[in-house]
């Protein structure tokens, strides 16, 4: 089946996108109209609301937030294959320690998630950050979809400061072939292919696999990670659509905390520096994830969908990190662990969308139940160093090969997270001009915790109902005026030093912003106040457990603006003033405190020009990064902070054909040092060296 439609969701994803796909004649057009022709089956293309993060086919002006949504052209132009590449390209956004390089940690309007086990992301509506699934590769990603705000009020517990989520690429039933190959600096190389067609006249499938190696800019490290990822789609009828997806992941590299300070200022070091040991090898860390999505039309306005989720994960390997740097400013005592982290998660959903209306009144509804199961083993393994052995390290001068005395079981813990959610959604359309959303979700919650190294075991139930409300103003059919105010949970995961487990966060927030899409340019600038309790900090007792402490806030502006500004030239901008402080402390922590590694000011700069160039096509552009000074250290009370940097990139490309794309990306052009992240003067994550990337992208 043809469908041609004017898809607003679709062009205020192509006015996003600074990039245009210069392989793709017609895209380079600058007087392509505004029409999204599509050629599939109806069912399939119907059901992709079901793993979209709003789940509905809402306009983005009729949504009273923020929204940025990254395209899969985008990030492949921009030479971005992680997650977290891609999100340096939103405002709003701050790198958070990252456990060693094993994992993506970032805070979204000042607030970071679960310290446990990374940030919070969603891959096709459903969590994928619980539990232990390393650095999220970007082979088989279409869009990611940053919503700012809080989402309690649709998806249950989750961060006040916005959402994340994936949206994987999809069966086509005609056939496309590609594959990508890349050479760049420290000897990294990384093939990747996509390849999508039909099965039968009912089946189509995509396989979707990576796999990148290569050194790294700092000492002795190298870097493994392989994505095999196929997907399969089953149409069953008229009004019916099955689709199944599995993701397994594997990544091997050395636990790295990083450079140290001395005497609290950095630079002393080279920012190549690994104070680790490299007999430690190679932390592993594996993941296998399924998804199944069900997709009914019951009538031209009522649709039933269905997902399932199953993930198992785990981490394991030995690792070398920081104690304490002397009185001499160079001998480095070190500690030792060893980890061996496992957990699965079930999730499942059904939800049932409908639109009718009520006198003059017009309403699309979403009203769902959900549910997961979550378990998680933790053992860990260390040894402190001692006045016999304290397996230093001179940092200046570095002897790798120095041995810890046997390590003693610090942590064995066990615990399982059961929860429930009934949700209703309702936009309305109150007129030409007016739009509303009111939503409401009742969750409960029951953890259990079992230490096994004391056999001791604690369980707490809660219940939480977290309301949701906007509207929206449009003026005019280029500007949207928006409100919205909203409440959040999150159930904090762990035990504290005392057995016990921990209340759980909760948050209100309140924004206002405007939005403009006039066809050739987007934008977006919001002001938010939130704040939030019972949030995690580290127990300075004991660096292994946390406490919850206190009430933080954070108050900001953010403004995003992309498009055509003249003849195939494409800008993307983004703008964040960030305060996140301790609004309500206690005897840990300073009311008044930053939030480590939050700046004040960011930004961020992305220009392209494309062009023709014999008979194919070309591009030039670059882009400047800023980040502000940050707090550098997660006890809040520390005085220790990270400078703020600037970095610059270079994209060029060439595509003589419409089947080859070859392109080169610069990365930090000038060869700047930063710090792009730390956890403590100790534990302080440099940014990546100058980093150039060769790629060829073919077509089949």
């Amino acid at each position: 089946m043809s469908v041609s439609y004017r898809r607003p969701a679709a062009l205020l994803l192509a006015a996003a996108s600074p990039l245009v796909l210069a392989a793709d004649p017609a895209a380079n057009k600058p007087d392509a109209p505004d029409v999204v022709t599509v050629k599939a089956e109806r069912q399939h293309y119907r059901s992709l609301s079901a793993t979209g993060a709003t789940k509905t086919d809402a306009l983005l002006m009729d949504l009273p937030q923020s929204v940025r949504v990254l395209t899969g052209d985008l990030l492949r132009d921009a030479g971005v294959t992680t997650l977290a590449g891609a999100l340096d390209l939103a405002s709003g956004i701050a790198k958070q320690s990252p456990l060693g390089g094993l994992w993506d940690s970032y805070a979204m309007r000042g607030f970071t998630g679960d310290p446990n086990f990374g940030s919070d992301y969603m891959v096709n509506g459903f969590s994928s950050s619980r539990g232990y699934n390393g650095m999220r590769d970007g082979g088989n990603t279409q869009t990611v979809e940053v919503l700012k705000g809080p989402a309690s009020a649709l998806y249950g517990r989750g961060e006040p400061g916005g959402t994340v989520n994936i949206t994987t690429k999809k069966p086509k039933f005609a056939p496309e072939y590609s594959a990508d190959f890349s050479l760049g600096s420290f000897q990294a190389r990384r093939t990747a292919v996509d390849m999508t067609g039909p099965v039968s006249g009912t089946v189509a499938y995509r396989l979707n696999a990576a796999h990148e190696e290569g050194h790294s800019f700092r000492d002795t490290l190298k870097v493994e990670r392989s994505l095999f990822s196929p997907s399969f789609l089953w149409l069953l009828g008229e009004h019916t659509s099955v689709s199944y997806e599995i993701e397994a992941v594997q990544q091997r590299a050395p636990f790295d905390r990083g450079v140290v300070a001395v005497n609290g200022k950095l630079g002393a070091l080279p920012v190549s520096r690994f104070l680790g040991e490299p007999g430690d090898g190679p932390m592993t860390v594996k993941s296998l994830g399924q998804q199944l999505f069900i997709h009914h039309a019951l009538s031209d306005d009522w649709t039933l969908q269905a997902g399932a989720s199953y993930r198992d994960s785990e981490l394991k390997g030995f690792s070398t990190e920081a104690n304490k740097l002397l009185a001499d400013g160079r001998t480095l005592n070190r500690q030792r662990r060893h980890r061996d982290f496992s957990a699965t998660d079930v999730s499942a959903r059904v939800e049932l969308l409908g639109k009718f209306r009520t006198g003059a009144l017009a309403h699309e509804v979403l009203a769902g139940v959900d549910a997961y199961h979550f378990d998680d083993h933790r053992v860990q393994l260390r040894r402190n160093p001692s006045a016999a052995n304290a397996y230093a390290i001179d940092i200046f001068n570095p002897a790798y090969g120095g041995k810890a005395d046997p390590l003693a079981l610090s942590i064995d813990t066990q615990e399982g997270q059961r929860a429930r959610g009934l949700y209703v959604q309702d936009q309305l359309d109150l007129g030409a001009q007016w739009k509303a959303l009111a939503g409401v979700r009742h969750d409960t919650y029951t953890q259990d915790v079992r230490n096994n190294r004391l056999n001791v075991s604690n369980r707490q139930s809660l219940s939480a109902t977290s309301p949701r409300a906007g509207l929206v103003y449009q003026p005019s059919k280029a500007w949207s005026l928006y409100a919205s105010a909203a409440k959040g949970f999150r159930p904090n995961s762990g035990i504290s030093i005392a057995n016990q487990a921990f209340p759980a966060e909760r948050s209100r927030s309140y924004e206002l912003g405007a939005k403009l899409e006039t066809g050739k340019l987007t934008g977006t600038v919001a002001v938010y106040d939130i704040r939030k309790s019972n949030v995690l900090t580290t127990n300075p007792a004991n660096t292994d457990f946390a406490i919850a402490a206190g009430e933080v806030g954070s108050r900001g502006l953010e403004l995003d603006v992309s498009g055509e500004v003249a003849r195939g030239l494409r800008v993307s901008g983004a703008y964040a003033y960030t305060n996140a402080t301790v609004t309500r402390g206690d005897a840990t922590i300073v009311t008044g405190s930053r939030f480590a590694n939050v700046p004040r000011h960011s930004a961020n700069v992305l220009a392209t020009q494309q062009f023709a160039l014999g008979t194919g096509t070309a591009s030039v552009g670059g882009g400047v990064h800023h980040v502000g000074e940050r707090l550098g250290d997660v006890a809040v009370s520390s005085s220790f902070t990270l400078p703020a940097y600037t970095t610059a990139r270079l994209l060029a490309s060439y595509a003589p054909n419409a089947q080859l794309r070859l392109a080169l990306n610069v990365e930090n052009l000038f060869n700047r040092s930063y710090y792009a992240s730390s956890y403590s003067p100790l534990w302080v994550a440099p940014g990546a060296e100058r980093t150039l990337t060769l790629n060829a992208h073919y077509r089949f």
